[in-house]
This record gives C-alpha cells, structure tokens and sequence, in this order.
C-alpha cells in the first residue's frame, strides 16, 4: 500500500471553506478503483491546519491518481487557499487495509 500524510495549512478567508473547496476531488479520489482510503481531519491546534490521510492499493494505483484530471485540476485549483507548500509523507509499506490495535482492546458491550 502506498500510504500517505499530508498537512495543508489554508489561508484565514478560506479555512471554513476548505471542505467544500476540496469536496469534488475528494469525491473523486475515493471513486479510483485503487483508492482504499481519502480522509480529511482537522487539527485541533492550528483550525486553519487539515490533515488528509490517503491510502491506495499499489504503485500503478498511485500512478493513476496523481495522472487524474481530478488530481490535476485539485493542483490549480487547491493553491489559491493555502498558506503555505503542504507538507507530505508518502511511503510504501506492507499493509492492505487498517489492522486493529494490539495494544488497546474494546470489547463489545453486552
């Protein structure tokens, strides 16, 4: 799976209206075949700060979504709402899916 991070820090006039900027290409991405997963949160300490969480299955699943019109249309479009060059971690590791956590057990209520 290629698994990835990424921090988009939007501009003041665009913070409350990021979700809806992005809603398309979200829509979109989470449509690709290869896409297992294309999830926004926000920080809890910088409310301008959105954190987006993307998984896709394998390389060419990757390569299919960043050669999207939707991708490249979210390139132009998405910089005019931003403060800053969002900050990315992308790495391939050996996973297919979320794995429940060892450390931390919730049992179902009765």
């Amino acid at each position: 799976m290629i698994f990835i991070v990424v921090r988009f820090t939007t501009l003041p006039e665009w913070t409350d209206r990021w979700l809806d900027l992005t809603a398309d290409f979200t829509a979109a991405t989470r449509a690709e075949p290869g896409n297992l997963f294309f999830d926004w949160s926000r920080s809890v300490d910088n409310p301008a700060e959105f954190v987006l969480v993307e998984g896709f299955r394998d390389d060419s699943a990757g390569a299919a979504h960043v050669a999207s019109d939707h991708f490249k249309q979210a390139v132009r479009q998405l910089p005019q709402a931003l403060a800053t060059t969002p900050a990315i971690i992308s790495q391939n590791i050996d996973a297919t899916d979320w794995s429940e956590m060892a450390e931390m057990r919730v049992e179902p209520a009765p």
